[in-house]
């Protein structure tokens, strides 16, 4: 049944402590240990969901490069599994490819000329459930290729901020257009639709884009102007401003924050697809500007847990908004007061379990390796229902400054998404298994601060078929020592060197419909053929 506002608000006080009562012995008592792990089941809608623990690491170096010799950083932004390759081999270990999405490129003092592209990953995975490793290699990444994404004209993308608008023209909505012309975008959301094409959503517009294999645009989704970023200029008129306030690097510059739309990066973090193949879900990374208390910084990070995720059917010449619902994200409590003061663990991934049902990936900020403090107070895998939730897509709340949440306040008239936490990615319990940890000492093992992707694949199990293994990514930000990109060699002012980790849990997702595939046992086999041949041409 659906929640009101105020009790989730509530509810959402308490959300770090809930984890202490996913209590082990309830675990064993009903049979769901899975290797040394107790597992931690939470029950959600009638169904029980299991958290296994961890069964694999993956650890790429921050100075990798990818075919193009720039940095093979950021990639965790956002993955996307093809499922017509993933397969069990004879030797009990799993293969498949998985496509990868770095955001703007390395941007950590100022933004760069970063032309957008999706990476291709052949991925290997040894589960490991004994009591502890010091391995992190049970999930291999051997990278293979990227494909650039190619605007109108076989145009590349850029990282760059924007700093004009380029009217509507052949079909696509009015674009933000940088400096040297080229259509700005922040990557962070990919489905891998099944049939070729790639969706991929984004922070500047914010927009959703559409790919075909070769990177070709081949539809563009502008949201609700709601959505639309929107600023004064200098005559006092409310304009599209594109802006994330993120000038390149030497130069200096504030716009501040928009008056109607995204706040400055943030975006559409979380894109998904129902099973189907017919519904297109975008999730903002928190509450529009108009939907929380605007006064000042502090104030904004007390009141934007009201963000909106849209749905998008694709059945028609040109995808047609049907769903708006809003999603109250979690809540943890700021660690620099001891004053009860709550902050909103922003959502960076979503991922359909079903038509209704998702998961979202949220976290707190400015804690974990490299950054001020070196742990983090909620980072997490959760669980949202929209199936009560009101549907406000077409009403007032969709045009130019339209509200749901007045200075953070969620209307009483609107029910929001059902939320509940599921699997809690700073259990050092999990964590120091496989030699990693979250909170001091700040070294390379503490878990970098971004963690914003996830991919769910089967693990072929016939004795326990609702089993998935749960890959989760990080975001390194392109942090390196040793980085080069947009024609330049780097080094990260932090001094530090941010390897891209991607943790894999075994899960039990009793609601999880997997998606219709487009195709074909033979690209399991091709796939395996074209890591085989590879491997003998590199050897040669």
């Amino acid at each position: 049944m659906g929640i009101s506002s105020t009790s989730l608000q509530n509810n959402r006080a308490d959300f770090p402590l809930r984890w202490t009562r996913l209590a082990a012995t309830a675990a064993i008592a009903l049979g769901l240990s899975y290797g040394v792990a107790a597992a931690q089941p939470v029950t959600f809608q009638g169904a029980t969901f299991v958290n296994k623990g961890l069964v694999g690491v993956a650890r790429v170096p921050s100075d990798a490069v990818d075919q193009f010799g720039e940095t093979l950083g950021g990639f965790g932004s956002s993955m996307a599994m093809d499922l017509a390759t993933w397969h069990r081999k004879f030797d009990g270990s799993y293969a498949g490819t998985l496509y990868m999405l770095p955001d703007r490129g390395w941007n950590t003092q100022g933004t760069v000329d970063f032309r957008g592209r999706m990476h291709r990953f052949h991925v290997t995975l040894t589960p490991f459930t004994g009591a502890s490793t010091t391995a992190q290699d049970q999930l291999k990444l051997d990278y293979r290729s990227s494909t650039l994404f190619l605007q109108a004209g076989g145009v590349p993308t850029t990282g760059l901020d924007p700093t004009g608008v380029r009217p509507g023209m052949f079909g696509t909505p009015d674009l933000p257009i940088a400096d040297n012309g080229h259509v700005p975008v922040d990557d962070e959301g990919l489905v891998h639709v099944g049939d070729g094409t790639v969706w991929v959503s984004e922070e500047y517009g914010p927009y959703i884009y559409h790919y075909a294999k070769d990177g070709q645009l081949l539809h563009v989704i502008r949201p609700p102007d709601a959505f639309i970023p929107m600023r004064h200029d200098a005559n006092g008129n409310l304009v599209e401003n594109f802006s994330a306030n993120s000038p390149p690097i030497g130069v200096t510059l504030n716009t501040g924050n928009p008056v109607s739309g995204r706040q400055n990066n943030q975006g559409f973090e979380g894109l998904a697809m129902s099973p189907d193949r017919n519904t297109l879900f975008v999730l903002l990374q928190s509450a529009l500007i108009q939907d929380l208390d605007a006064t000042s910084s502090a104030t904004i990070k007390l009141t934007r847990h009201n963000t909106r995720l849209l749905a998008y059917d694709l059945r028609h010449e040109q995808p047609k908004l049907v769903g708006e619902y809003v999603v109250q994200l979690p809540l943890y409590q700021d660690q620099t007061t001891t004053k009860p003061t709550l902050l909103t663990a922003a959502q960076s991934e979503l991922h359909a379990l079903n038509d209704h049902q998702f998961l979202v990936l949220a976290r707190d900020s400015t804690g974990g390796f490299a950054v001020a403090n070196p742990g983090s107070v909620y980072r997490s895998i959760d669980l949202i229902d929209i199936s009560k939730a009101t549907n406000i897509a077409g009403t007032d709340a969709d045009k130019v400054g339209g509200q749901v949440a007045p200075k953070g306040v969620l209307n009483p008239a609107i029910t929001p998404a059902a939320y509940q936490p599921f699997l809690n990615i700073n259990d050092n319990a999990q964590l120091n298994r496989f030699g990693l940890h979250n909170g001091a000492p700040a070294d390379g093992n503490d878990l970098y601060e971004k963690w914003e992707s996830i991919a769910i694949v089967p693990t072929l199990d016939p004795k326990t078929p609702h089993d998935y293994f749960l890959f989760v990514g990080s975001d390194n930000d392109f942090i390196t020592q040793n980085g080069f990109m947009a024609g330049q060699p780097y080094k990260d002012a932090s001094g530090f060197n941010v390897d891209t980790l991607v943790l894999v849990y075994r899960v039990t997702l009793p609601t999880y419909v997997p998606p219709r595939q487009f195709d074909l046992s033979l690209a399991r086999i091709l796939d395996d053929l074209d890591h085989d041949l590879e491997k003998i041409l590199d050897r040669h």
